[in-house]
């Protein structure tokens, strides 16, 4: 028996017993984690009242991810970056001026014939004289019309909401400045975020993250590329061929199949309702044909355009998607919608990398009409 051992053989000083080490560390770690809890909590608020704050980013780095490929191609020809960024944006400008030159027009023409006018009515004389010459549903659009128009408020009673709309536009307008400046300014420092985030890990945990991350950018930026493609594609062989079968208001249809890919399940389904419900307004003949070439249109997408462009680029099933997206539309309004499956499959991604122990530099993104740098480290 030695000088610090009582008779029964315990220790009788110096240092604390292992039984109060595990309940001092007890104790620090439920400190620890109640901290931790009490961060996601007040960020979790936070980010609920910012929640519009949220989803512009959270835009405006999806949109950073597509573009960004591009921008690094231009790099490695010499073109600075800034200029790459800007010969991105005229571009998207560019298309998007094209598309409402070549069908806004023809949309318009089509939505006279639908009324039955031979120009859209202006004021409630014209609609009168309209509604006196037409019969049956078109008829009595334009009667309820009208008695809109004559029990509109008067100048000075519309000037306050004719105000707020003004402000609503503005504000749409300042919204897609932020978006797309932000995607700019993504664009040039997400290195330096990477870098940021990965110098306050532990060594071990930082090629982890930085592969996550370049991930998880990879995907969003193949599937936004992959889902314009679609959109585009879509568009013109659906309008191409309801002009082919003589379906009316072709192009509208067709250039509303096109925007409604934007919601995977529900949105092919609606496109579907409408062209058939038009087709059946002339003959069920020309609505089975209708059917047919939706049916076959959403067949050569599913077996041979999709697995060809877009592969497995986010990895969800349809059921994730759909009740992803229903969650969104619920939680942050339907304007949320088009980002939904973005944001699905950065979780989905977290989820594989995290708790299925999967390695993020050994997965494989699809290359939509160009690939990063990235993919190849």
């Amino acid at each position: 028996m030695t000088a610090n051992e009582s008779p029964v053989g315990l220790p009788t000083g110096g240092a604390p017993t292992s039984s109060g080490e595990g309940l001092g560390d007890v104790a620090r770690r439920a400190a620890v984690w109640g901290l931790v809890l009490l961060g996601i909590i007040v960020l979790a608020l936070v980010l609920w009242k910012l929640r519009l704050i949220a989803a512009l980013l959270f835009l405006a780095i999806v949109m950073a991810a597509a573009v960004r490929p591009g921008v690094e191609a231009l790099a490695r020809r010499r073109v600075p970056k800034s200029v790459g960024v800007g010969i991105h944006y005229v571009a998207l400008f560019a298309l998007f001026a094209a598309f409402v030159w070549v069908v806004v027009p023809r949309a318009l023409d089509q939505v006279e014939s639908a009324l039955g006018v031979s120009s859209i009515p202006t004021s409630s004389g014209d609609l009168s004289n309209a509604a006196n010459s037409s019969t049956g549903v078109k008829r009595d659009i334009l009667v309820a019309l009208q008695k809109r128009l004559e029990h509109l408020p008067s100048a000075s009673k519309l000037a306050k909401p004719g105000l707020q709309v003004g402000l609503k536009a503005f504000e749409v307008l300042i919204g897609i400045f932020f978006v797309f400046a932000c995607a700019a300014y993504w664009i040039f420092e997400r290195d330096r975020a990477v870098d940021l985030v990965c110098s306050v890990l532990p060594r071990p945990k930082r090629k982890l993250v930085r592969d996550t991350w370049t991930l998880i950018d990879l995907k969003l930026g193949a599937f936004v590329r992959g889902q314009l493609l679609l959109i585009a594609l879509v568009t013109v062989v659906l309008s191409l061929a309801f002009w082919a079968i003589g379906l009316p208001y072709w192009i509208l249809v067709g250039a509303f199949a096109g925007l409604v890919e934007i919601v995977p399940v529900i949105g092919p389904l609606a496109a579907g309702a409408l062209a058939v419900g038009i087709g059946l307004t002339q003959s069920v003949q020309l609505a089975v044909e209708a059917a047919v070439v939706l049916i076959a249109v959403r067949l050569l997408e599913d077996y041979l355009v999709v697995p060809r462009m877009l592969g497995d680029a986010v990895g969800l099933t349809p059921l994730v998607v759909l009740v992803s997206i229903t969650s969104v539309g619920i939680l942050f309004g339907g304007f949320a919608v088009v980002f939904a499956i973005p944001l699905a499959a950065v979780c989905a991604t977290l989820v594989d990398v995290i708790i299925r122990n999967r390695d993020p530099s050994e997965e494989t993104v699809p290359k939509v009409l160009f690939t990063s740098g990235d993919s190849e480290t």
